[in-house]
């Protein structure tokens, strides 16, 4: 082993920045990205504060990924490639610190929301669902309004349609 200075051990490397998925998760079947593709993912960033809507976010990447049909690879490797260009700052650290679990775009999607749609939110949003009350100066059409966007905000609040109504 090559003795190292305590320079060299401290000097910042390249080699620690990751930049994309190995080839295995990736694919290795020539597909390329387009600039278009990457840009319109890119219009609207999730960066991972707490005011941002991860499912909101989802949704949208997924609208736009499939605006493209690729010939000869699958979609679950060209939504890998191309979801951290739809992230920035401790969301794309957060995506790159966790690549190597991600061989599926079922699994990078839920352990996104895992992450980013925590508990305590969704606890937050089913007692919104369950408690909704029309307001004083609201009419029934303003209230139902408000519970079907608490249920949009919350897909997965796992309570059945007759108790909600």
């Amino acid at each position: 082993m090559a003795q190292k200075s305590l320079r060299q051990f401290s000097a910042p490397s390249s080699s620690h920045i990751p930049s994309r998925l190995n080839q295995d998760q990736a694919g290795n079947d020539g597909f390329e990205l387009k600039t278009g593709l990457v840009n319109m993912v890119q219009a609207s960033p999730f960066c991972g504060k707490a005011s941002e809507d991860a499912n909101a976010h989802l949704q949208n990447f997924l609208e736009v990924s499939n605006t493209i049909n690729p010939k000869g690879t699958t979609m679950d490797i060209v939504r890998l490639r191309l979801f951290p260009f739809s992230l920035l700052g401790k969301a794309k650290t957060w995506f790159y610190s966790n690549k190597e679990a991600f061989n599926t775009w079922e699994a990078c999607s839920n352990a996104f929301l895992a992450k980013y749609f925590p508990v305590g939110k969704t606890n937050a949003l089913r007692n919104r669902i369950s408690g909704i009350q029309q307001l004083p100066d609201e009419t029934i059409p303003e209230a139902w309004e408000h519970l079907q966007e608490y249920i949009q905000a919350c897909p997965h609040h796992g309570m059945e349609e007759w108790l909600i109504i």
